[in-house]
């Protein structure tokens, strides 16, 4: 298909984690099995904590290199994303109360509207006031 792109190195990264739990329940069973001071399951304890070590160590490496390393953010792409989440009608809350922004969100729902668009239409909120109440520094706490 084009311009597919399969998500390989993800999908590594899982199978190396079910490995790794399936080492730590194998461990988990040969510490319990032990007796007193003496367990006999030591071996597997160690090659199993060695082998996930590993298997971590070297798929972070992998995922890294080939699927992190390069990402950028496209800041106005992020910016029409967020502007386009029904998320941000919790900032409105406390102006329009609680089920008035309920009522938005699934009005922005249904239409595709922006919250933004209705919250001005619907409560006569002034721009001015909306670029304050969603402001993304200010619903990330940093504003």
């Amino acid at each position: 298909m084009p311009g597919k792109v399969n998500p390989v190195i993800p999908e590594v990264v899982n199978q190396v984690c079910f490995q790794v739990i399936g080492n730590d329940f194998a461990l988990t069973l040969a510490a319990e099995a032990g007796q007193l001071q003496l367990n006999a399951f030591e071996p597997l304890i160690a090659f199993n904590l060695h082998e996930s070590l590993m298997l971590l160590t070297h798929v972070a490496q992998v995922f890294t290199e080939r699927c992190v390393k390069g990402i950028e953010a496209r800041p106005e792409q992020c910016a029409r994303h967020l502007e386009a989440s029904v998320g941000t009608v919790t900032a409105l809350v406390p102006v329009i109360g609680y089920e008035a922004a309920a009522a938005l969100a699934r009005e922005a729902l249904a239409t595709g509207r922006r919250v933004r668009d209705l919250a001005r239409e619907k409560h006569g909120i002034d721009d001015a006031k909306l670029d304050e109440l969603l402001n993304p520094l200010r619903l990330a706490g940093e504003g």
